[in-house]
């Protein structure tokens, strides 16, 4: 899809936690801010993005709108959660925070020149990844950006 169906499209995910609180207390750490319409005792509305949205649910929550088991994130992955900001810096700086804040390494900082990502596990154990990407890259695509990068640096 390049263009997008529907502009003013939202993305909820929604994801079961063991501790609300504790799970809200460990994304503010990270920077990031709940929409408090959305947000009681059972669920809060975490901002991602200016149209994307993390539903942290109680397991009771999650349980009423999933018609399967629910599965354990400690030992099955159920999908990997990634947000961009805004510099290679930042992805250092949220990456460590998470860490301080209980999460816990999921593998070592990759650096494609035109991306650079670190991935943590959350306290529930979903994995989550924070990621920067080059502008130029984002607009171009990774394979274009990096054919117009490298016949930049060839003399001529």
């Amino acid at each position: 899809m390049t263009t997008p169906a529907h502009p003013g499209r939202m993305l909820f995910v929604n994801i079961p936690v063991a501790d609300l609180e504790r799970s809200k207390a460990f994304f503010a750490g990270l920077g990031f801010g709940f929409n408090p319409n959305f947000t009681d005792e059972t669920a809060a509305c975490m901002l991602v993005g200016e149209h994307a949205f993390v539903m942290l649910l109680t397991r009771e929550k999650f349980a009423q709108y999933a018609h399967l088991p629910m599965a354990d994130p400690t030992t099955h992955t159920l999908a990997l959660y990634s947000f961009s900001v805004s510099s290679r810096e930042e992805v250092d700086t949220v990456g460590a925070a998470a860490l301080a804040a209980g999460g816990t390494k999921a593998d070592d900082a990759e650096d494609y020149g035109f991306m650079y990502s670190r991935s943590f596990y959350d306290l529930d154990g979903h994995g989550w990844q924070v990621m920067w990407m080059d502008p130029a890259a984002a607009e171009q695509g990774p394979e274009a950006y990096t054919a117009s990068t490298h016949n930049a640096d060839t003399p001529a």
